[in-house]
């Protein structure tokens, strides 16, 4: 019986409107699809992460209408596909998973900390690598509301057709573990 799910994987993403390899609200390969791509690294037990959650909802829906794909990336080896369901559930975010327990997207991001946001471009040129916003912007300090919202801006940007070049800006939060 196990042939027969196996077989029917491919078809039910398919249907689900996901490419090939993907299953329902988890991604293979976050640049397979055309558009602006915002990756948005995240760890379960990552509190700064998580009071991000309301944050990243109202971006994904503003620049989603306009285009951009929102993929949460997980890169902690002990981020199991039913604890980041849960995680998504727990906290609203009805956004693509990629589970990164290799560090394949860390490495080619230059990812450090969670939440942090890897931006690529519709030609599929990494433009921005930072902070969300400045809302944290040294370890133990918080404002009430960000200054900078420096990933809402570079999107703007992108939406525009503007061409930009790589740009970064430290992110404050919770280290990605360095794998073994």
């Amino acid at each position: 019986m196990k042939w027969i799910a196996w077989l029917a994987a491919p078809l039910l993403a398919a249907c689900a409107g996901n490419p090939p390899g993907e299953a329902h609200g988890f991604v293979a390969d976050p640049l397979a699809r055309p558009g602006v791509v915002a990756l948005i690294f995240v760890r379960t037990d990552c509190p700064i992460a998580n009071r991000y959650a309301p944050t990243l909802r109202a971006l994904a829906e503003e620049h989603g209408a306009r285009g951009t794909r929102f993929v949460l990336v997980y890169p902690d080896q002990d981020a199991t596909p039913e604890a980041i369901d849960r995680h998504r559930g727990e906290y609203s975010l009805a956004l693509d998973a990629l589970r990164d327990p290799g560090h394949a997207w860390v490495r080619r991001t230059g990812a450090r900390r969670t939440p942090e946001a890897a931006v690529y471009d519709r030609a599929r040129r990494l433009v921005y690598r930072g902070r969300i916003d400045d809302r944290f912007p040294l370890p133990g300090v918080a404002r009430d509301e960000p200054r900078v919202r420096d990933l809402d801006l570079v999107l703007d940007l992108l939406e525009r057709g503007e061409r930009l070049e790589f740009t970064s800006q430290p992110a404050v939060g919770c280290p990605i573990p360095e794998l073994p």
